[in-house]
């Protein structure tokens, strides 16, 4: 069964719209990708995620999905990390895109249909910047070359900040080079032991906003469908790219559908390496399963804060615990994809209606081996996969070294220690309980 309409939240009219492709036998998407001077962390993990399960939501209702999400690889942070660790930037990049898709693979992440880098896609970005230039809403200043934002009479439609917001947000680029402190950087001269690229201005390198704009354009057109991205893109990345995009091709609504993924917090607070929360993704797979994790991922509605917590992985391995225990039943290969289930992803990508849909499935089937088949069908769909055996015991064992450690602890009456494990053990979402015939757990 298919939905009549897909309904998605579009951020450029600010309501829940019926999705309207520009073509509905070729659907475009185009999604900001990571930039590779390190590994990603639990945040771009959800985005990843959740624009993956709108792709293959968009790939069962239309007959051609075209998916592009990029790989930044020329980026001043860039730079800086292959300095400290004392390698060429070509080998940072190429060890942290290899960890990037180490990750996002044991997430049962779908490829996509192109994945460009920066780096393969100067020429066109100088091809941008030259239009801008020619149409006078671009000038030279110092070796740069910077979009005039007051020559814009839209920017700020799409992300809705006022002219305060855009200061504020203008503030860590504050340059004497700069017409209007807003305006923001196109193209950057070179500078000593950082890659650099010949262009009509001299050697330098792309503004971060530019690479976006020459990307989209050469995969998906001068108008795609969809854009994507988290909500700390919004502005001033998505702001910028859009402004630039409009302004050099010359089209009022280069994309029809905004959409964006909200923040991630831990333990309620926002990610900061100031507060030392920061959580790799690679860290967080090593403790659980890409399953559970990307349970936990899409258990909050995709627009909604997510908070990161062991309640959170608790309550995702308890629903994993029910669903795989019918994913290891033998089934007949049938399809049958849930109306409900369906239903609540059509719903402006409602992934926490679709995972309780399932977490019901998967409770009759254990009662009523019809609905095998069902959950089975469900869960493939949203990239919910069986977890191994192996991979049970392993993480089993694991739980129990630790519990050991903790009991040698109290045995040794070195509280502290007991109670950093116990810590470290509701973290991972397991809850333990002492008895007289020792530590159980759950």
């Amino acid at each position: 069964m298919s939905c009549v309409s897909l309904f998605l939240y579009n951020r450029f009219s600010q309501k829940k719209e019926v999705f309207s492709p520009i073509n509905p036998e070729k659907i475009t998407m185009y999604v900001c990708g990571p930039t590779v001077y390190g590994p990603i962390h639990i945040g771009n993990g959800r985005s990843i995620v959740v624009f993956d399960a709108l792709f293959r939501v968009l790939r069962y209702l239309f007959p051609e999905v075209v998916y592009v999400r990029n790989i930044t690889d020329v980026d001043d942070k860039i730079n800086a990390e292959a300095q400290k660790l004392g390698i060429p930037i070509n080998e940072l990049t190429k060890n942290t895109i290899a960890q990037f898709h180490q990750d996002i693979n044991k997430l049962h992440v779908l490829p996509v249909s192109v994945e460009p880098k920066a780096t393969c896609h100067i020429s066109h970005m100088i091809e941008i910047i030259k239009k801008l230039l020619d149409k006078g809403v671009a000038y030279l200043s110092n070796g740069h070359v910077l979009f005039d934002v007051l020559k814009d009479p839209f920017y700020g439609s799409l992300s809705g900040a006022h002219k305060e917001e855009i200061l504020a947000g203008a503030r860590v680029e504050v340059a004497p080079y700069k017409r209007n402190p807003q305006d923001f950087v196109l193209w950057k001269p070179a500078i000593e032991d950082h890659e650099f690229w010949p262009s009509p201005w001299g050697n330098g390198r792309p503004g971060w906003h530019t690479e976006c704009s020459a990307m989209s354009l050469e995969y998906l057109g001068t108008t795609f469908d969809i854009h994507g991205g988290g909500a700390d893109l919004l502005f001033p990345h998505h702001e910028n790219e859009n402004a630039q995009t409009r302004n050099a091709l010359g089209v009022e609504h280069p994309v029809k559908h905004w959409v964006h993924n909200g923040m991630l917090m831990v333990e309620g607070q926002k990610m900061s390496k100031s507060l030392g929360n920061v959580l790799l993704l690679k860290d967080v797979l090593a403790q659980f399963p890409g399953s559970v994790v990307r349970w936990a991922l899409l258990s909050s509605h995709y627009r909604h804060t997510l908070d990161w917590n062991s309640s959170l992985l608790h309550q995702a391995t308890q629903c994993m615990e029910h669903v795989n225990r019918v994913l290891e039943l033998p089934w007949d290969g049938k399809h049958c994809l849930d109306a409900d289930f369906l239903a609540y992803l059509c719903d402006d990508l409602n992934t926490p209606g679709a995972l309780n849909a399932l977490h019901l499935l998967a409770k009759r089937a254990l009662q009523d081996q019809k609905w095998v088949s069902s959950v089975h069908t469900c869960a493939n769909f949203l990239g919910i996969q069986k977890i191994s055996s192996s991979l049970t015991l392993e993480i089993s064992k694991e739980i129990e070294d630790l519990i050991k450690e903790r009991t040698q602890a109290r045995e040794e009456k070195n509280f502290q220690r007991a109670d950093e494990l116990r810590q470290k053990l509701e973290d991972f979402g397991i809850i333990i309980q002492d008895t007289p015939q020792g530590t159980l757990w759950q």
